[in-house]
């Protein structure tokens, strides 16, 4: 399979380009791809001056520019070097154009991240979500949007941390045998709890990995295959006697683990919304 080269060419920070192209390249599993990331283009000089790489390792281009002059050079400059470029928001910007009776507004680049109410709160929960990490200030708890609890390396670090990034306010806490969490978590009334669980299989597998990741190459019952299974079996029994959602992360990534949470995040309120007693 030949190697792609994909210039990703944006005039802000790039996240939204980014985003889309790995959403796209994940349906491309086997593809041997090289992602070459071009953010804050800004101008025709700086254009000029990335144009040669462009050139050298000749692929596919996708862009975001609202600068016309910047936009009309990138596309001239490909056509005279035989190179695809793709303006990847076009068509969205352009049917949002026809279903608002709008035009957009393409004066400024970066305009999603104008620092907006939406943005402080944003910082708020990524604050909150670092702070309440494994365990941390279980006394604040009542204050988060979300609760993930499971056992060691069932990513509730990274998925706290990727929701938060999302806008929402998350705690995390690790569920051991010896320690029984505490009271304070099965009286929290605002947080929607989920359960993170894996398979025994891949949870030894990681903790394997993580070990050596630390050089410790003894084996300790952090990853010995019955002592996880019993963790396993602890966690899942704590979840359905307490009735809370479980989402199984082995075969997820983070991404969609964090959607699933979301989904149920929505339909609580939802319920919660048309509920006797709710806001209807």
């Amino acid at each position: 399979m030949p190697r792609l080269h994909l210039h990703l060419v944006s005039d802000s920070t790039g996240e939204t380009l980014e985003m889309f192209a790995k959403a796209a390249l994940a349906q491309f599993e086997d593809a041997d791809v090289v992602r070459h990331f071009w953010p804050m283009v800004r101008s025709r000089q700086h254009l000029d001056r990335i144009m040669p790489t462009l050139e050298e390792k000749a692929g596919l281009v996708l862009f975001t520019l609202i600068n016309p002059q910047t936009r009309a050079r990138l596309e001239e400059r490909c056509r005279e070097s035989g190179l695809t470029a793709v303006p990847v928001l076009d068509q969205v910007t352009a049917a949002l154009e026809a279903k608002l009776g709008l035009e957009a507004q393409q004066s400024k680049p970066g305009r999603q991240h104008i620092m907006d109410k939406a943005y402080f709160d944003r910082v708020e929960a990524i604050q909150f979500t670092i702070a309440h990490d494994d365990g941390i200030s279980h006394e604040d708890w009542e204050e988060a949007d979300i609760l993930l609890a499971g056992v060691s390396r069932s990513s509730k670090t990274p998925t706290s941390i990727y929701l938060a990034n999302r806008g929402y306010k998350v705690a995390n806490i690790p569920l051991v045998v010896e320690s029984p969490p505490p009271e304070k978590l099965y009286q929290l009334k605002n947080p929607l709890i989920v359960g993170l669980t894996s398979t025994p299989e891949r949870l030894v597998q990681i903790r394997r990995n993580r070990l050596l990741a630390l050089n410790e190459k003894n084996e300790t019952a952090y990853a010995d295959q019955d002592r996880v299974r019993e963790e396993v079996v602890f966690a899942r029994r704590i979840f359905a006697d307490r009735g809370w959602p479980i989402i199984d992360v082995t075969r997820r990534s983070i991404e969609e683990t964090a959607a699933a949470i979301i989904k149920l995040y929505n339909e609580r309120d939802l319920v919660q919304a048309t509920s006797p007693g709710g806001a209807a």
